[in-house]
């Protein structure tokens, strides 16, 4: 799309007095092909997403094309957006989140191909493999609960717990009072722990 832009670039700030975007409208109109509603989410929620892209890859050009790619994301299935299961916000920063762990697993995997003809040359320590398949199934056990919660429990423990936002930035995020985020939070932690199955 050549409405996406570098960060950084021309995109035109808001008037004075100006009232926000409506990003559901947008995005909306997004999901119709609508290339100048695309262009007006973008400047709208350009910096937000980069700053969560950066927070998971902590490189600003990885997280520039991730951004990028993003975007590009939503503008395909801009039309799949259903605001009665969650924010506009909320949605776009999933995908964000999404496609951000999606390149540092990505660029993981390229650094164990790089290393592999070392370790397979190393004596194999059995602590840190147990250690290893532990966290793994640790992290299928992470992700199965997770799919358990509602869909704005998910994005907001998903913001707090693997993007590592504040209670207040996580409220900012999905444009709701502090209040309401840590009620999501809160309801969400305690569905993953009963899914988990870890006692109080």
């Amino acid at each position: 799309m050549e409405h996406i832009r570098r960060l950084g670039g021309d995109a035109p700030l808001p008037e004075d007095g100006a009232s926000p975007p409506d990003l559901a409208d947008l995005l909306k109109r997004a999901g119709r092909a609508d290339e100048t509603a695309f262009a007006a989410l973008y400047d709208a929620t350009a910096a937000r997403v980069h700053g969560l892209a950066l927070r998971v890859v902590r490189d600003p050009a990885q997280a520039e094309e991730v951004t990028q790619e993003a975007f590009l994301e939503i503008w395909r299935t801009a039309s799949r957006f259903d605001p009665a299961r969650g924010s506009a916000l909320g949605w776009l920063l999933t995908i964000t989140h999404r496609t951000a762990v999606d390149r540092v697993r990505s660029a993981e995997a390229s650094s164990r191909r790089d290393s592999s003809y070392h370790q397979q040359n190393q004596p194999v320590d059995h602590d840190t493999t147990a250690e290893a398949a532990q966290a793994s199934l640790e992290a299928h056990r992470v992700r199965s609960a997770m799919a358990t919660l509602t869909e704005v429990q998910r994005e907001a423990v998903g913001l707090a717990y693997f993007g590592g936002y504040t209670h207040t930035e996580v409220a900012k995020m999905l444009d709701l009072p502090v209040g309401t985020a840590k009620t999501r939070i809160r309801d969400g932690l305690i569905r993953l722990r009963d899914a988990m199955g870890v006692g109080s």
